[in-house]
């Protein structure tokens, strides 16, 4: 369940100090368990203040919307353990200045991530998790019990036989529903939920605290539509926080870890905080609490594994998007930078909200600001939007995965070497025909087109790409930077100039000049594309060496 950290590749007295102080830290890589991480000695981001103020509100329906792997399920289980009691388990914690009580009140906690997409199967879940439960309170079940039934005996016996109100805990209440969308067993599923959860209204005065997680928000068809007093919290300033990492919370709990990456990589400590806040950082719940948040589990497995890796998408976060987001690898470039009234992003259904708020809710897209009730999204951060490109490529390339990711590596490889034959031969392989034979992209111009696939790949591959980027002199086509090079693109037709033409407007608006001060090597590229779709006819660059003092045609 956990790694330990390996030590560092010196001798020296005082890093010796430092490899005993990082062996003896556990990172809680993949636990949800609040209970294993507390009594397994695993490091812990203290949020028990927060929960603290969630679970004593005045309100009894509480929902909350935040990605998968974000951190939902832990607070879960830290709110269960707190509900149950457990004041051992918060010892050294911030709800130890807050709460003097600790009242053991029954629980009841549901996992419908474990329930399925099928109607069957998520009545075979409940049917279980409800049996459980009643040979917990020793109720004895009729034959002809309806799972409501049941369920609302089980709410009232826990209070009857304690005289404490209940609490119940709901994780991941739209699991099915996502994956039942667009099925013909979507229906079916959302009957069971407006059947069983009814009961949490009518049950109203044996409930202490109900507290709902999920990702999408089904408003119409599910426990929104039955509990029509359910307080969403997901944007409060209160709770911007309660899941993720906060920047704060990263110096503050982390630097053994940071230093050990920063050791690896040859970076100084400021440097590795600002790789994992470029590749983790960047989300925002609340317009009101701009506070920066990092993906807890991307960054947990970075500093985990000391590497800087797409940890989220790979862990499957992206497999819901086709069924919500249609022809993504054109409208990509729109989700840039994004506005969504107020109304939509806060309060509408999934089904009928748009792309933008099934792509916020889900952390593709995080808020950026927020004026007149307009809020404008964007990409969180290099990971994601890494993520997002590669899903589309195919779809763009009119190719598979494994028909270009040798192409790509090599695409990659040689303009972080700043190879460019080596790089404009993959390039060339890579959309050779494609504009012509996409017909997806027909509505666009033939330069346009290019542009969006070219930007496409650079993306993919994990470069940095700014596309149409405006300086005092003009607008650049594409900017494309690598650790070691920046890559000024201008583009052009053959029946419009071509190389030549690009290669002049490059010189002639100084297109290299805001990139001098960099300590990178600049190479301005100027790329003659074929008017009919057939591709990357020729190329001309100038490359401008460290000192910047001269350049030289490549």
């Amino acid at each position: 369940d956990h790694r330990d950290l390996h030590s560092f590749p010196t001798r020296r007295s005082s890093d010796l100090w430092k490899m005993e102080e990082i062996n003896d830290r556990r990172l809680p890589v993949g636990i949800q368990s609040f209970e294993k991480i507390r009594e397994g000695g695993y490091l812990y981001v203290d949020k028990t203040d927060i929960i603290w103020q969630l679970a004593n509100r005045e309100k009894t329906y509480n929902y909350l919307s935040r990605p998968r792997r974000f951190g939902k399920s832990v607070l879960v289980d830290t709110l269960e353990a707190y509900f149950l009691g457990k004041k051992e388990l918060f010892e050294g914690l911030k709800i130890m200045q807050m709460e003097t009580e600790w009242v053991k009140r029954p629980v009841i906690r549901l996992d419908m991530s474990r329930a399925g997409a099928a109607p069957e199967s998520v009545r075979s879940y409940l049917d279980n998790a409800f049996h459980q439960l009643e040979s917990e309170y020793d109720i004895a079940v009729r034959q002809d019990s309806s799972l409501a039934d049941r369920f609302d005996a089980i709410i009232q016996t826990a209070y009857n036989k304690t005289g404490l109100q209940v609490a119940i805990l709901i994780d991941e209440y739209d699991s099915p529903l996502q994956h039942s969308w667009k099925t013909p067993q979507h229906e079916a599923c959302t009957a069971v939920y407006r059947e069983v959860f009814a009961i949490l209204k009518a049950d109203d005065k044996y409930e202490k605290f109900v507290f709902i997680t999920g990702i999408t928000k089904f408003t119409q068809i599910s426990l929104f539509s039955v509990l029509n007093n359910l307080s969403n919290i997901s944007f409060e300033p209160n709770y911007a926080a309660i899941c993720g990492i906060t920047k704060e919370e990263v110096l503050r709990d982390f630097k053994p870890e940071i230093n050990k990456l920063a050791e690896y990589e040859g970076w100084t400590f400021d440097e590795a905080v600002a790789q994992l806040t470029a590749y983790y950082d960047g989300y925002h719940f609340s317009r009101r609490n701009m506070v920066d948040v990092f993906n807890p589990f991307s960054l947990i497995n970075a500093l985990s594994d000391s590497d800087l890796k797409n940890y989220w998408a790979s862990s499957g976060a992206t497999s819901m998007l086709p069924k919500f987001v249609d022809n993504m690898e054109i409208r990509l470039k729109d989700f840039e930078n994004c506005p969504v009234d107020c109304d939509t992003l806060e309060t509408s259904d999934v089904t009928g909200g748009g792309a933008e708020l099934f792509l916020y809710q889900s952390g593709y897209l995080t808020i950026k600001g927020y004026m007149d009730d307009i809020y404008l999204l964007g990409i969180p951060n290099y990971e994601v939007r890494k993520a997002l490109y590669r899903i589309v490529l195919p779809a763009l390339t009119l190719k598979t995965n494994a028909q270009v990711i040798t192409t790509q590596n090599m695409l990659l490889y040689s303009l972080k070497l700043g190879n460019l034959p080596e790089a404009m031969k993959c390039l060339k392989a890579l959309i050779a025909d494609v504009p012509y034979s996409n017909k997806k992209l027909a509505s666009m111009d033939m330069e346009e087109r290019y542009r969006l696939i070219m930007s496409t790949i650079f993306n993919a591959i994990g470069c940095r790409v700014e596309v149409e980027k405006m300086i005092a002199t003009g607008r650049i086509d594409m900017v494309v930077e690598t650790t070691q090079y920046i890559y000024v693109l201008e583009l052009k037709l053959s029946d419009n100039g071509g190389v030549d033409a690009a290669a002049e407007q490059i010189r002639a608006k100084q297109y290299a000049e805001p990139f001098k001060a960099d300590k990178r090597k600049v190479i301005a590229l100027a790329i003659e594309l074929d008017d009919r779709g057939k591709g990357l006819v020729d190329r001309k660059s100038t490359r401008l060496n460290s000192s910047h003092s001269r350049s030289a045609y490549a």
